[in-house]
């Protein structure tokens, strides 16, 4: 097989994922891990580096081994990496690339009491600058609770995970707009550091690497650790995980949803051009999201819900942990229909909205079971999705269609619940869009495949 090989390599909430293609992007293989996150109290979420880059190396050594049976090549070799992930999630590193402390999860409850101290003047313009709702889940708010709970930041500087992979691969030190975006830090018009708030962190603008678009070239990997069949491989940040799903299938209408259904569940607009700060405030309000997109110069409206962490929870709650016993649940689901068989008002299901993410149950009558507590997720989480997407066709066009991707769209109850609020919905026939979209970004580097 004389075809060059890309992958994407995704670091989700949920999974670390790598996926090998073709020049033609054909799929050879999919490794994935579990995110070795580290759970405290009260849903506090961390993620050490250490720990992270050892799945990276374990899912790159199971790749070595399967690229000579996958491709008929002993001496098969990928040619490009595109690293996507997770928003708001990063590391603090000193300037020897030392990192500092833990990462948090973007669904971490801590920074609160800074999200209350901060100024009036920075919070009046914090969505307008950003395009992000003030809350907990930004990064800059958990950079504030470290350093207000005793980590000097002089001389560190922020990565965002797909960033500080690249970096730890041997790649240069850079900031993708995409994923800048959700730090907080980023004024949304000028495409430059948010000066104002650098200066309320007491750091300057050298905190963030040199900020670039998803898909430069950014070197090749050199580790000592990794395999023959990995190392030389050119380096590209892709971007946001949800974004980089979205161009897994090629651009996206300007009137279509993309709902990628992961540990969030997140509704995507395109943009040619961003919205005014006075449409990001009142977006924000709503907890939406006005950003840069990785495709330069586009711009993405997100609007988030926390179902896919609801939903999980639920399965955790009925003891359901594989495949099989998922199937049989979304089974019973979809037998109950539309209305279910518990009573109005039976069920009471809070905690999908992006600032919540508690799994709030209250029974008022006897007799649920796992399939009818399912279905009032999937039913609450539908109640969500319609007021956010209220608040977008204030603000922009109506969307005519949608395309579901990601896990959760696997099961039938939740294709059948979300065909309710959303237009027209059709389903990704690919097991792994934003791994997919990564490596369309890696071939791009050898311009095999144009996005």
């Amino acid at each position: 097989m004389n075809s060059r090989l890309v992958a994407g390599l995704d670091l989700g909430s949920t999974g670390v994922k790598i996926l090998v293609t073709d020049e033609t992007g054909a799929e050879l293989l999919i490794e994935q891990r579990p995110t070795p996150w580290r759970h405290g109290p009260g849903g506090t979420t961390d993620l050490a580096a250490a720990d992270l880059l050892a799945t990276i190396e374990d899912l790159f050594d199971a790749v070595a081994r399967r690229l000579p049976e996958e491709t008929g090549d002993s001496a098969a070799r990928i040619s490009a990496i595109a690293v996507s992930g997770m928003g708001e999630t990063g590391f603090l590193l000193q300037q020897d690339n030392v990192v500092s402390v833990p990462a948090f999860a973007w669904f971490d409850p801590r920074g609160q009491r800074q999200v209350d101290a901060l100024p009036l003047h920075l919070r009046d313009e914090f969505a307008g600058r950003t395009g992000l709702p003030v809350g907990v889940q930004v990064s800059v708010v958990k950079i504030l609770h470290l350093r207000d709970n005793g980590l000097d930041l002089t001389g560190l500087r922020w990565f965002n995970l797909p960033e500080f992979v690249v970096l730890s691969l041997g790649g240069r030190a850079v900031a993708d707009y995409s994923l800048s975006s959700r730090t907080g830090l980023l004024d949304q018009d000028t495409g430059e550091p948010w000066a104002e708030m650098l200066a309320y962190l007491g750091v300057g603008a050298e905190f963030l690497p040199p900020l670039t678009d998803a898909g430069t070239d950014l070197g090749t990997a050199y580790s000592p650790t990794l395999p023959d069949a990995i190392a030389g491989a050119r380096l590209t940040v892709a971007g946001h995980d949800h974004l980089v799903s979205a161009v897994s299938g090629g651009a996206i209408g300007h009137d279509r949803y993309h709902v990628s259904m992961g540990t969030a569940e997140v509704l995507l607009r395109v943009l040619d051009e961003p919205l005014s700060p006075a449409a990001r405030t009142r977006l924000a309000d709503h907890l939406i999201n006005s950003v840069r997109h990785v495709v330069p110069g586009q711009h993405v409206l997100v609007a988030g819900v926390k179902t896919g962490l609801l939903m999980r929870r639920a399965l955790q709650l009925c003891d359901i942990s594989d495949r099989t016993g998922r199937d049989l649940l979304d089974r019973r689901v979809s037998a109950l229909g539309s209305d279910g068989s518990v009573s109005e008002g039976g069920i009471e299901i809070h905690g999908a909205r992006n600032d919540d993410g508690v799994l709030s149950i209250t029974l008022r009558t006897d007799g649920v079971d796992s399939a009818e507590l399912f279905r009032a997720i999937l039913l609450h989480g539908n109640d969500e999705i319609a007021r956010l997407i209220e608040a977008l066709d204030a603000e922009v066009p109506a969307a005519r269609s949608t395309l579901l991707t990601g896990g959760w769209a696997g099961m039938t109850s939740v294709r059948d619940a979300r065909s309710e609020v959303l237009p027209d919905v059709s389903v990704s026939t690919r097991s792994q869009d934003t791994a997919f979209g990564a490596a369309l970004f890696a071939a791009r580097l050898l311009t095999l495949i144009e996005i």
